[in-house]
């Protein structure tokens, strides 16, 4: 019985683990596409029919580059930064539900890795580790430009950690629990008999300052401070090279991915697809529905970071920090407030 469990933890690792990695490749190619519509640009079109291989051409190319050290680097800290990044970013979709459950030979099989109860926790403490890749990679360069934005990024994160953390505060006062499944299952109900009881329509606020941070967590424009190339040349990732770069570039899309992924979870209804449960599908095709609905939900929250990328401006640094500290923190302390005495009225 033991060894099935680990067999099917084991074999739910390598699933999301190959379907992250290779969701990045695309994500790159879609994200090209994009701009250069976005651009009036043409985009990649050479490599592979309409371009789609460009971004394995690029992998190579990384893979093929020199690892280049500065001489006065501590190499050992410049080796383990990257790791760091591309670990956490890995990690947090531990605890994210894809789907309700499945039956395979006979089994009923969740679809989480982790079933914690913690799951919230689990997630904003693996997050919050995130920030250690970037500031040890700029430390460790001995670079003034990577030193800042190591800087730059830890200051970011305590700024929207704090907003982000209080956003999700109301999440947990209207659905009562910190697991993630428990979560999703609550927002299966209906308002007024007809609207999906998705957290976005109870906690708008809620939904709109985490979305928000979750930008400024992930270092997307316009709040890449950390490595705004018109100020630092390229941030904490000026000095590496080949593969280690690689990690890094895979680690921001690997966790705009897991950003995407939390923010259906938590705001969006999961893997809920409203009123497919009285269409009367067997439970196998519902749970391959209920997988499905949670992909195009993450898909189209994933256009949505990209879209932003190539629309709105680079924030400046002191913009980016009022309006964590000035405008996002007192509007979800207010959002908390209005939770706990809406609850209490109706409770």
């Amino acid at each position: 019985m033991a060894t099935e469990i680990v067999l099917i933890s084991l074999l739910k690792i390598l699933v999301v683990v190959l379907t992250i990695l290779t969701c990045v490749v695309f994500l790159v190619y879609i994200e090209r596409r994009v701009s250069a519509f976005v651009q009036n640009r043409v985009g990649p079109n050479r490599t592979g029919p309409y371009g789609l291989l460009q971004t394995v051409a690029d992998v190579v190319k990384l893979l093929m580059k020199e690892d280049i050290v500065p001489r006065n680097a501590y190499k050992a800290i410049h080796d383990l930064a990257p790791i760091i990044s591309i670990g956490v970013a890995l990690s947090t979709f531990a605890v994210i539900p894809i789907g309700d459950t499945i039956e395979l030979f006979g089994r009923q099989i969740k679809l989480i890795i982790a079933d914690v109860n913690v799951g919230i926790l689990y997630i904003l403490a693996i997050t919050s580790l995130g920030v250690y890749g970037i500031t040890l990679a700029g430390w460790s360069s001995n670079n003034k430009y990577s030193l800042l934005g190591g800087l730059r990024s830890s200051a970011q994160l305590i700024s929207y950690e704090l907003s982000m953390g209080l956003s999700i505060v109301g999440v947990l006062m209207v659905s009562g629990t910190l697991q993630l499944d428990k979560i999703v299952q609550h927002q299966t109900t209906y308002l007024f008999g007809w609207l999906p009881a998705w957290n976005m329509f109870l906690q708008p606020i809620g939904f709109i300052t985490f979305v928000t941070a979750a930008f400024a967590e992930t270092n997307r424009l316009p709040f890449d401070l950390p490595e705004a190339e018109p100020e630092l040349v390229g941030g904490y990732h000026t000095e590496y090279t080949g593969l280690k770069f690689g990690l890094f570039f895979l680690a921001e899309y690997a966790n705009m991915i897991t950003a995407s992924a939390v923010i259906t979870t938590l705001f969006l209804g999961g893997w809920h697809l409203p009123y497919v449960e009285y269409v009367g599908l067997s439970s196998f095709i519902l749970s391959l529905v209920y997988v499905g609905t949670f992909c195009v939900k993450v898909a189209a929250v994933m256009m949505f970071f990209i879209i932003i990328r190539w629309t709105l401006p680079r924030f400046r640094y002191d913009q980016l920090m009022n309006l964590g500290w000035k405008l996002m923190l007192p509007i979800t302390i207010i959002n908390v407030l209005l939770t706990g005495i809406v609850l209490l009225i109706l409770h």
